[in-house]
C-alpha cells in the first residue's frame, strides 16, 4: 500500500488504507479469538453448526461488499475520486477492493455472531453462572469487535451513506448482543 501510494502519489489514500488494514488486522485477531471461545462453550452441537458451518457470515459479507461496491460505482463516485483522483490506477483499485472485502466480511461475521448469540440466549439452556458469565463477556466482546469499525469514521464524514452504514452496523450489533446478554 505504501509502495503504491508513493508510486502514484496518493498519500491521502495511504492514510485511509493503513487505518482500514489495521481495522481488518485487529478484526482478524478478534474473529479468531471469538471463534476459539465459542468452540469451547458447553453449548449443543446445533449452536456450533449454526455458528460455524452455515456460512451465513460469508453471505452477509458478500451482500455488504456488493452494496458497498454498488454505492462506490453507482452512487456518485466521490469517494474514489477523492481518494484516488479522477482516473484511479488499477493496482490501487484492486488493493482497495481486497481490503474492502476483508472489512465487509468482518461486518458479516460480527452480524452473524450477534444473531447466533441471540438465538443461543433464547434457545439454549446454559449451565450455571460461570458459563453465563462467559457468554455475556463473549457477546460484549463481539460489540467491541464491531466497534473497531469506528476507526473508519473520520474517512467517511463526507460519505453520509457509508457513515450511516458503519455506525448503523455497530449500533445494530450492540443492540442484538445487548439483548443476548440480557436474556442469558
Amino acid at each position: 500500500m505504501v509502495a503504491l501510494g508513493w508510486y502514484y502519489g496518493l498519500w491521502d489514500a495511504v492514510v485511509a488504507g493503513t487505518v482500514a488494514v489495521a481495522v481488518a488486522a485487529v478484526g482478524s485477531v478478534e474473529m479468531h479469538r471469538l471463534g476459539a471461545i465459542n468452540r469451547r462453550l458447553p453449548t449443543p452441537a446445533a449452536h456450533k453448526r449454526l455458528l460455524f458451518e452455515s456460512s451465513i457470515e460469508i453471505v452477509l459479507g458478500v451482500l455488504a461488499f456488493i452494496a458497498l461496491v454498488t454505492y462506490v460505482i453507482a452512487w456518485d463516485g466521490a469517494l474514489i475520486a477523492r481518494l484516488f483522483g479522477p482516473d484511479p490506477p488499477i493496482p490501487v483499485v484492486y488493493l482497495t477492493l481486497s481490503i474492502l472485502w476483508d472489512l465487509t466480511y468482518r461486518i458479516g461475521t460480527s452480524w452473524w455472531s450477534a444473531v447466533v448469540a441471540l438465538w443461543r440466549a433464547v434457545y439454549v439452556d446454559l449451565p450455571p453462572t460461570a458459563t453465563t458469565s462467559r457468554v455475556r463477556r463473549l457477546d460484549a466482546e463481539n460489540v467491541a469487535f464491531s466497534a473497531i469499525q469506528f476507526a473508519l469514521v473520520p474517512f467517511l464524514l463526507e460519505e453520509p451513506v457509508l457513515l450511516g452504514a458503519v455506525v448503523g452496523h455497530v449500533l445494530a450489533v450492540a443492540i442484538v448482543c445487548s439483548a443476548a446478554i440480557a436474556l442469558s
